[in-house]
């Protein structure tokens, strides 16, 4: 890969120079500027050598397994698959100078066919590197010239280089929906759907053997969901009017001076872990809030939704503030200047106009902020506990459905369990709740946008 880098270098100088040379006196003459001619030989030089490397990363190990498994004596390959894969990274544990559980004539002979397939394969991929360099670059340089497009190709590979890039993304999407719902459905297929969606009762304990003793199991994931509805709740109660009238202050009656100083330290708040929010919940304000709703009679424990909620709220203020922030000032100034010429006031002009203006963007960051608070985990574990209670009392603790899903999956898991499941089918449930939010807001956004573009 470094040699890779120098030869684009080197390859950008030289296709540089040479379009500079192909025009003579006249550079005016050149279709592209020579920079395009440079970044074109660059290109060819490095990139299928480089997608090359990125194959042989991504499946050469895959190949160099199959091939060692496939040259295999029969009696180990007739060996139940899991031994068999034990057999297979002690062979390269060995191969690679390691060591392995265990040791025989047929471990050691495979060891030395993988190192040696390995070495082999090594080689062929550097000489093949070597050629598609020389090869891309002299077919590019030879098409380089005073009337070359340069730039038509090389806007062609960036161009290819975004919808690759796209393609990534919304196959990352897929995947992550598929898995979901893949072990969703394995879970549903044990539980019964309304009885999770509608269930009362979160107590996912189960017997994973027949001769186990253990707990039927119940899967009613309204407490969950109503503890992580309460807790964003509470936090959006504080986040959102602090952190909008923060932006408002900022962006129309801030001096120049406090904006500088005020903005980032406001931001230092999102820079904070999530842990030392958690001991501040659960040695600061869960006790003080125990103290304070003792002092005027009222039953409360230090873990507690209002604690969680309260801290959470101050965590995603710069969220909200920040880009709502960004939003107010990105307000055309034409509109403020109208206002002002039909007599309205900065008050008046703030609340009739801007506001209402930079409304899509500021439901985009409430709606930001919802979801990082849905998908906080520490600061609910410190501050509000683990207890599946369905209560609409602020001051009992709670749990929410990540905190849940990091419970089920922790640990040595076997995911053939309704109670392992269960965690995906929270997942797939949670993430449907987002989209719906995500739909919301875009609804909003395009009403919005019509009335003031």
């Amino acid at each position: 890969m470094a040699a890779l880098v120098v030869v684009m270098l080197l390859a950008w100088f030289n296709g540089r120079t040479k379009a500079v040379a192909s025009a003579g006196a006249h550079p005016s003459t050149l279709h592209s500027l020579p920079g395009y001619s440079g970044t074109y030989l660059a290109i060819w030089s490095v990139l299928p050598a480089f997608i090359l490397l990125a194959l042989f990363g991504l499946f050469g190990d895959l190949l160099l397994n199959l091939q060692i498994r496939h040259s295999l004596p029969a009696d180990i390959r007739a060996l139940p698959a899991e031994q068999v894969e034990l057999f297979m990274r002690n062979a390269r544990a060995l191969a690679f100078g390691g060591t392995a559980s265990e040791t025989s004539a047929a471990l050691q002979e495979a060891a030395r066919a993988y190192a040696s397939l390995s070495r082999t394969s090594n080689f062929v991929v550097i000489g093949a590197v070597i050629l598609l360099t020389i090869g891309g670059f002299l077919f590019a340089r030879g098409r380089i010239g005073k009337n070359f497009r340069a730039r038509n190709h090389v806007e062609a590979v960036i161009f290819g280089v975004l919808v690759v890039c796209s393609a990534i993304a919304i196959l990352t999407t897929l995947g992550i929906v598929l898995s979901l719902l893949t072990e969703s459905l394995r879970f549903f297929s044990e539980i019964n759907t309304l009885d999770f969606l509608f269930g009362l009762k979160w107590s996912p304990q189960t017997a994973l053997r027949a001769d186990q003793v253990g707990q039927s199991g119940s899967f009613g994931a309204v407490p969950l969901f109503a503890g992580t509805f309460l807790i964003t709740f509470i936090a959006m109660v504080v986040a959102a009017p602090v952190g909008l009238y923060s932006a408002i202050y900022l962006s129309e009656y801030a001096k120049p001076a406090t904006r500088r100083i005020v903005k980032p330290i406001l931001e230092i708040l999102a820079g904070v872990p999530t842990v030392v929010y958690g001991f501040f919940a659960l040695l600061t304000i869960g006790p003080f809030i125990r103290h304070a709703a003792e002092a005027v009679g009222l039953s409360a424990q230090t873990q507690s939704a209002l604690s969680a909620g309260l801290v959470m709220g101050i965590m995603i203020i710069p969220f909200v503030s920040s880009l709502s922030d960004d939003v107010i000032n990105a307000v055309p100034q034409a509109l403020r200047d109208g206002s002002y010429a039909m007599g309205a006031t900065q008050a008046e002009t703030v609340r009739n106009v801007v506001f209402p203006a930079a409304l899509p963007g500021i439901m985009g960051a409430l709606l930001l902020a919802i979801s990082r608070a849905i998908g906080e985990t520490m600061i609910v574990v410190m501050a509000a506990g683990q207890s599946a209670n369905l209560t609409a009392n602020p001051l009992e603790p709670v749990t929410t459905v990540t905190v849940q899903i990091v419970t089920l999956l922790t640990g040595d898991q076997e995911f053939d369990s309704a109670k392992t499941l269960s965690a995906f089918a929270l997942g797939l449930v949670l993430f449907i709740i987002t989209l719906g939010l995500n739909i919301i807001s875009l609804r909003v956004v395009r009403k919005y946008r019509e009335r003031y573009d």
